[in-house]
């Protein structure tokens, strides 16, 4: 026999889905099975404090106990989880250096480039984000069936500015602010090629996305799109001269209006000032030159800060992740 305690983030679900989290191997027929013959029993505050059968559709409340009638066998072998379970090494291991802000409600981090940010992204079994940050948060954790959840996901090759929800109810709360762009503002730092047109623009070109592309760039400008809107600010202007080029590099500040994919990038190619290191939509041969010289080995492009409203505290939150170390790397080697 097991006894469980529901606390803030199990409550507010219905048994049959809570018992389906905390058992991910056991079909549905079989849950419905054990409640049928009473080896499920709710304790809850109403009239009298006592252990009764409910009901699949019964919402669990805070302070709620729940009693599971399973032999210790029984019970180990449908809590497994069904995904392959990341073994992470000492090198996998979280760097608290990239801790942003960190409460009871949120933990946001400077996401590190090239890292996968779910189990499985890109076909790969390479660790991922979630996975460090779980392992990382797991002795914090009060919930059975929860875990810390991304509030928004980004490229592999970029980094972020990356936020995860601790609390249910805080992490929807600020998914759905996120798909309003009014209320999260979200700045990027960028280092794109040759001399801008103005120290300051705002691009409206719509933006199409091309399905099931093959030899053509997923996302392209078309008045078929959707509405696309990116300020960008001129920070610094930097000239390299080598013996093929003289090579301009400028540094942008980057606020996006809407969060349509591939935006920004294609947005800053479409002005002719490609981000630097782009695969898709700039070029291959300065690619390999930058990488044989300068050890950039993707995008040129840092989600920077944010500006949202944090439900817990009950107030406005402005963050900001430092820019990494390759890209102040190259930025510093230019400048020589």
């Amino acid at each position: 026999m097991k006894l469980f305690k529901i606390e803030e983030n199990d409550a507010n679900q219905r048994l049959d889905k809570f018992l389906k989290k905390l058992f991910p191997r056991a079909t549905r027929g079989l849950l419905f099975k054990f409640n049928r013959k009473d080896k499920i029993k709710v304790k809850f505050d109403g009239s009298e404090w006592k252990f009764r059968k409910r009901d699949n559709e019964y919402k669990l409340q805070i302070w709620d106990e729940i009693k599971i009638h399973l032999s210790d066998n029984d019970f180990e072998e449908l809590t497994k989880a069904e995904e392959e379970v990341v073994k992470l090494s000492k090198e996998d291991s979280f760097n608290k250096n990239d801790i942003v802000f960190e409460d009871a409600d949120l933990f946001i981090i400077n996401k590190q480039p090239g890292m996968n940010v779910h189990p499985g992204d890109h076909k790969t079994k390479e660790t991922n984000v979630i996975a460090i940050v779980q392992d990382y948060l797991w002795d914090k954790l009060n919930s059975l069936t929860f875990k810390p959840s991304l509030i928004h996901r980004i490229d592999r090759d970029t980094s972020w500015i990356l936020m995860i929800g601790k609390k249910k109810d805080i992490l929807m709360k600020l998914v759905n602010d996120l798909k309003d762009h009014k209320k999260v503002k979200k700045t990027y730092y960028a280092v794109v090629l040759w001399k801008l047109p103005k120290k300051r623009w705002t691009i409206k070109d719509k933006l199409l996305r091309i399905e099931n592309a093959k030899n053509e760039n997923k996302v392209q400008i078309s008045d078929k799109g959707l509405t696309a809107i990116s300020h960008y600010k001129l920070l610094k202007e930097h000239i390299l001269q080598t013996k093929e080029w003289v090579l301009i590099f400028s540094e942008v500040e980057i606020e996006i209006e809407t969060g349509r994919m591939h935006q920004i990038r294609v947005h800053m190619a479409s002005i002719g000032n490609p981000i630097l290191w782009d695969k898709a939509y700039w070029d291959k041969k300065l690619n390999s030159y930058l990488e044989r010289n300068f050890w950039l080995k993707r995008q040129a492009l840092h989600a920077w800060k944010i500006e949202f409203f944090h439900y817990g505290r009950d107030r406005v939150l402005n963050l900001e992740a430092r820019i990494k170390e390759d890209l102040v790397d190259f930025i510093n080697k230019i400048k020589k």
